[in-house]
């Protein structure tokens, strides 16, 4: 064994009651390595990482292997002393950033508690050790960023200050679980710098856990490939990249190179028209004079970083935040600000289709509930018929009818968000607005996911407004592109125009924020950006 060795696992097998989550994995993290582990949701991915500090979910326990932290056995301690190893000598850091602060304290107050609860730090102490990480960290106004509350930093700011957290108690082993998955291409730049930093500067081991293999080939000394909880294909970053092994491995690498083109055809004849619309919140406009329009059968793509307005302005259109000026017309009819005000008929036409189907969905309400709900709202559906029109939605997205009596936390993050879009077709609406419904899906489910929308746009005539800010995505699945910046459309055109021609900086600036596989692209990004 090295002696810079910080983490191995053997052989490991976690099981839970009704099957395995990971049979028979092996890794190893030195001091100053950083370890990429990728694959699909479900994968065991964050099964494998929690590991290392023997944490799991309710239900799961491990049966064999040995896990080695530090040179201690984790497998032998006792709580009390697992709970030592989890404060002094690993962190972590979420996927969510919003989700892991408390919005009742203060940012300094939660990045010091650790070392206060082991230390008996005094307010002033706590203060000079979170102004320190601050100023490490490049962030705003280190000095007084830490009185801030959770919800007055921006998501990019966020992130860094729960990487403070972990970096508070200077672990051996910090554990990176998709940390910039919600973030968009110009803010993961900035947080995927800092993180390699990190790892170096402060020499310590890491794991990065993501779905994306772009961004963990700038990332990674060497990664592992995971499916169906085993290890698949292991290796140095490069050698992986440039020469996978395996047939799932080629098919990420693959996906990650695909530059092609939308297929849709999409029509020229306007269905919905969107002009010089501003809406705001209380006093901040987050939406100004914004003009798009969206053709029939075909996709529009709104891009654009964190906060630029593309949710803000996708609601209005859904009549789920009124407009304050400007007006949004439907084919020739011109839709009122607030969806209660709207026809009934107006109503089902749009469907609003959220980022995350965990907080769509009912837990306690069957599919056949959640799906069935539009038909009997929108179209008086009950009995037989109501059964035979779920069957065929379910045959729509592809999922078998039996899956009409499962419960959402039985089904996987592709599988919820299939039944969204059921959902949503159960109102045989013109229009969906799709928001973000890929940003938290690895990119094989991501595929099967526009493939659906593709089909159904083809076979249904729908139109798709799809916000995201995967770029790569837009490319692929859109037609037309409209870019956001400060609440304000920047460009607007065809896709290829908007890609190959882009006329404003702020777009180039954003096509060039986008990973790519090639080695050193980050410290180039880096080096061009200085």
């Amino acid at each position: 064994m090295s002696g810079n060795r910080i983490l191995s696992i053997d052989n490991l097998r976690v099981e839970t009651r009704t099957g395995v989550l990971l049979d028979d994995v092996s890794i190893h993290v030195d001091r100053g390595e950083v370890l990429g582990i990728i694959g699909e949701s479900g994968a065991g991915k964050s099964t494998l990482a929690l590991s290392s500090i023997m944490l799991f979910k309710s239900g799961c326990r491990p049966t064999s292997g040995s896990i080695t932290l530090c040179g201690q056995s984790l497998m032998e301690l006792g709580t009390t002393e697992l709970e030592t190893i989890r404060r002094t000598k690993a962190s972590y850091v979420a996927q969510s950033a919003a989700a892991a602060f408390n919005p009742f304290y203060r940012l300094e107050d939660q990045v010091t508690e650790i070392p206060a609860m082991a230390q008996k730090l005094t307010s002033a102490q706590r203060r000079r050790m979170a102004v320190e990480l601050f100023e490490e960290l490049q962030l705003p106004d280190p000095k007084n960023f830490g009185r801030r509350y959770p919800h007055q930093v921006s998501g990019g700011q966020l992130q860094r200050a729960m990487i403070a957290m972990a970096l508070i108690n200077q672990p051996d082993l910090i554990i990176f679980d998709e940390p910039t998955t919600a973030l968009d291409v110009t803010t993961q730049i900035e947080v995927l710098r800092l993180i390699k930093k990190v790892a170096s500067t402060h020499n310590c081991g890491a794991l990065y856990i993501s779905h994306d293999l772009a961004v963990v080939s700038q990332m990674a000394d060497r990664i592992i490939v995971m499916r169906n909880g085993k290890m698949v294909e292991q290796g140095p970053t490069r050698q992986l990249v440039d020469h996978p092994q395996t047939e799932y491995a080629k098919r990420l690498v693959a996906h990650q190179g695909d530059g092609s083109y939308a297929s849709i055809d999409g029509s020229d004849a306007t269905l919905l028209d969107v002009r010089n619309v501003d809406v705001g919140y209380g006093g901040v406009a987050a939406v100004k004079d914004a003009s798009i329009r969206l053709g029939a059968g075909s996709v529009l793509a709104l891009v654009g970083e964190s906060g630029s307005g593309k949710t803000t302005l996708a609601r209005s259109i859904a009549g789920l935040q009124p407009a304050r000026t400007g007006e949004i017309r439907m084919r020739e009819s011109v839709l009122a600000p607030l969806v209660e005000r709207r026809s009934f008929d107006q109503r089902r036409l749009i469907q609003y289709i959220h980022q995350l189907p965990d907080l769509a969905l009912n837990p306690r309400q069957s599919i056949r509930d959640v799906v069935g709900r539009p038909l009997s709202y929108f179209h008086g559906l009950r009995g037989a018929a109501a059964e035979q029109r779920l069957r065929e939605l379910m045959d729509a997205i592809e999922l078998p009818a039996a899956y009409l009596d499962r419960y959402p936390a039985s089904l996987s993050g592709g599988q919820k968000q299939r039944v969204c879009i059921a959902r949503s077709l159960a109102a045989k609406p013109d229009i969906l607005i799709c928001d973000e419904i890929t940003s938290a899906l690895d990119p094989l489910v991501e595929e099967s996911i526009v493939k659906l929308l593709t089909r159904l746009i083809k076979d249904e005539g729908l139109s798709i407004l799809f916000i995201t800010h995967n770029l790569g995505l837009a490319l692929r699945f859109s037609h037309k592109t409209a870019v956001m910046q400060a609440g304000r459309i920047v460009e607007h055109g065809d896709t290829r125009a908007v890609f190959e021609q882009p006329q404003s900086d702020y777009t180039k600036s954003l096509i060039r924020a986008v990973p790519q596989l090639r080695e050193g692209w980050l410290d180039g990004f880096s080096a061009n950006a200085a």
